[in-house]
Formats: C-alpha cells, sequence, structure tokens
C-alpha cells in the first residue's frame, strides 16, 4: 500500500493477477469476473477448428486455462475473485500472489485484439510421412517435400503406380503420420 508524505495511507495500486482456472471454464470464469465490476483479460485467438466434413474458424483461449483480473488484491477483493466459480488459484510463489508484467499483458491485449487466424500446424520436416486430411485426394499418404514462400501450400511426393508425383496443397489439409 502507497503512503503519501503525511503518512496518510492511499488506495494500493492496481496490477494484473493471473488466475489458473480450471479446464475449459477460462469464458465462465471471465464473465464471472466481469459480473462482479472487476476488470478481467481472455486474451482469445481465431485457429481454424476441423471437423468431420468442414472447416471453421473459432475462438480459443491464447492461454488455456488461465484469466487475468486486474484488483488492488485488498482482501475483501481477493475473497471475490477466489471465489468466482471455476478459479483453481491465484498464480503465486510460496503463497504469495505474483503481479502478472504490465508490458505482457499490453502484448496480450494486442494479440486479443487481432482478426488474424492463427493456424496450428504439426511441425513436418523433409521426409516426414503425412496423410492428406481434406479435399479431392484425401486419404492419400505421402512424403512432406517443402513448404512454399509466403504461403499456405506445401509439396509432398505421392507414390501411385510405381510412379512418384509431386502434389502442391495447402498446409492445414496434412497430418504428419507415423511410420
Amino acid at each position: 500500500m502507497e503512503t503519501d508524505t503525511a503518512g496518510d495511507s492511499l488506495v494500493a495500486p492496481t496490477r494484473w493477477w493471473a488466475l489458473h482456472t480450471r479446464s475449459r471454464f477460462e469464458q465462465k470464469v471471465y464473465t464471472g469476473l466481469c459480473g462482479k465490476s472487476l476488470e478481467a483479460l481472455l486474451p482469445r485467438i481465431q485457429v481454424m477448428s476441423r471437423r468431420k466434413d468442414r472447416r471453421k474458424k473459432i475462438l480459443v483461449p491464447l492461454l488455456p486455462g488461465y484469466v487475468f483480473v486486474r484488483s488492488t488484491l485488498a482482501p475483501e477483493e481477493y475473497h471475490r475473485i477466489i471465489q468466482t466459480v471455476g478459479v483453481v488459484r491465484m498464480v503465486s510463489f510460496r503463497g504469495t500472489p505474483i503481479p502478472a508484467d504490465e508490458k505482457e499483458i499490453a502484448s496480450l491485449m494486442i494479440m486479443d485484439g487481432t482478426d488474424r487466424t492463427v493456424q496450428n500446424r504439426s511441425y513436418m520436416r523433409e521426409g516426414d510421412r503425412v496423410m492428406i486430411m481434406e479435399g479431392p485426394l484425401k486419404g492419400l499418404e505421402g512424403f512432406y517435400i517443402r513448404h512454399k514462400d509466403k504461403t499456405e501450400r506445401v509439396v509432398i511426393s505421392i507414390e501411385l503406380l510405381q510412379r512418384s508425383l509431386e502434389v502442391e496443397i495447402e498446409d492445414w489439409s496434412l497430418e504428419r503420420i507415423s511410420g
């Protein structure tokens, strides 16, 4: 808590604090904190989700299992935060809550505000065995050759009838397989 030159106590500074949540409870915790008139942050990103027969853009937490709250952490406010449905604990060290770095929070806010879609890709190296998961060549297996510069396309080699064919395909339609 800060004090002025006369020794009178002032309001403690507000800081950002990280909360660990139950699995898949991030939105519920965020809503609960906002409902208690607390400033909360749930950074989310847009990803392409692959469903059975289609691809869809969905919002998912950037940091699964974590929500941030801005607070003075006064005792009564601390209890309101901790008692929010879905909160497991406040991130702390040896029982003392650790404030989040303001620069990191600012970066998270920037990332949260973007409408760019993030691609979840499995890491592939030249020669990795891959399977085409979507499109007219679905189910074919081949070998990863290279990623095309500045595109979302890759080149793979498919062996058919004892001939090797090079196919250019979107990277999100591939999945690395073992063996």
